[in-house]
């Protein structure tokens, strides 16, 4: 009861919310890189806000399902097929033993993530399923999938009150610029008033060197005030741009490390990050910034959005409320005829 893995892609991995609590050891957080597309996977299947999921990233895997679940798939567009027809995508998919999903290369974006209502069959370690593959614990094996594992499901769970209307509008992430919201600091004092204007102004571009652990750019030189952008190591957050000597931004993700020697100019809003993880190379990117006030108020403005979407999928379905009400009116019309 579970998945067999028959490809698995280039990277696919086991991820939540993270594992919190272990930076002090030197343990990253991990967790998925898009947060708001993990959360809509799980809440299109009322699976719980943390439960794990598989994410992939560039090329999909190809899944065989060894028992029946339901599953929802999010994030970029992966061309994803269930027995060689196309899959839809931010709706409840219900899958049968011996069912194959297949995904290709992304089409948009770069990540995509797969929930699954039965719960996929993964040790907690501490405190958390995800994967970090720089300390190789958690998920499978501490490890990316590959061509031939097996996980299993936790629990047996084929039923979804309102599943035809569990669909929500994809997002779209084929855009190729992206507009970043930072909130500036903790060591913006360390850069010039040109180097902060530059940074704010000018236009970056994604480059080949973008993995879970970050995401550098390449632009125009942020210049420092003293020349130099070492500090004394201190503690990173998720989505801080760093500054290197060389001038050019680095944005810190999931697998970054716990402390860095580089100032941090500023930091991505949560809400935004999603936005940078699924550019491709060649993408752009500007800043701009904003208040911590503003940020907090971005915040939860999205949380109830998500809000405003789970809503949204227990309702009954409108074309079914609607073909109900089409036979009735034609059981009427007959008796009347009669």
């Amino acid at each position: 009861m579970g998945i067999r893995v028959l490809k698995g892609g280039m990277l696919t991995t086991v991820q939540d919310l993270g594992r919190y609590g272990y930076q002090s050891q030197g343990f990253s957080v991990a967790g998925v890189m898009d947060i708001r597309s993990f959360k809509i996977a799980n809440l299109l299947i009322d699976n719980p806000e943390n439960e794990a999921v598989l994410e992939i990233t560039l090329i999909g895997p190809t899944l065989e399902f060894t028992s029946e679940t339901i599953i929802a798939i999010t994030g970029g567009d992966f061309s994803p097929t269930i027995n060689g027809e196309p899959a839809k995508m931010y709706t409840a998919l219900y899958m049968k033993k011996g069912d194959i999903l297949k995904f290709g290369s992304a089409r948009t974006g770069t990540r995509g993530y797969i929930s699954f209502s039965s719960y996929l069959d993964i040790p907690v370690v501490m405190g958390s399923r995800c994967t970090n593959l720089k300390s190789r614990i958690g998920g499978f094996k501490g490890r990316k999938l590959k061509d031939d594992d097996y996980i299993g499901f936790r629990i047996k769970r084929r039923y979804l009150p309102f599943f035809l209307s569990r669909t929500l509008p994809q997002e779209d992430f084929s855009a190729q610029e992206a507009v970043l919201r930072v909130v500036m600091g903790p060591q913006d004092d360390r850069f010039s008033r040109q180097g902060i204007e530059t940074f704010l102004r000018e236009k970056y571009t994604v480059t080949s060197e973008f993995d879970r652990m970050g995401c550098r750019l390449e632009g125009p030189f942020i210049a420092t005030a003293s020349g130099a952008a070492d500090i004394i190591s201190d503690g990173i957050a998720y989505g801080a741009v760093q500054v290197p000597s060389h001038g050019k931004p680095i944005i810190l993700l999931s697998d970054r490390q716990t402390t860095g020697g580089y100032a941090k100019i500023a930091a991505v809003i949560s809400a935004d990050i999603p936005k940078l993880v699924q550019r491709k190379t060649g993408h752009t990117v500007t800043f701009k910034a904003v208040t911590v006030e503003e940020a907090q108020a971005i915040f939860h403005a999205e949380t109830e959005q998500i809000e405003a979407m789970r809503k949204a999928i227990h309702v009954p379905c409108r074309e079914v409320l609607e073909s109900r009400l089409t036979a009735k009116r034609l059981r009427k019309l007959l008796v009347q005829e009669q």
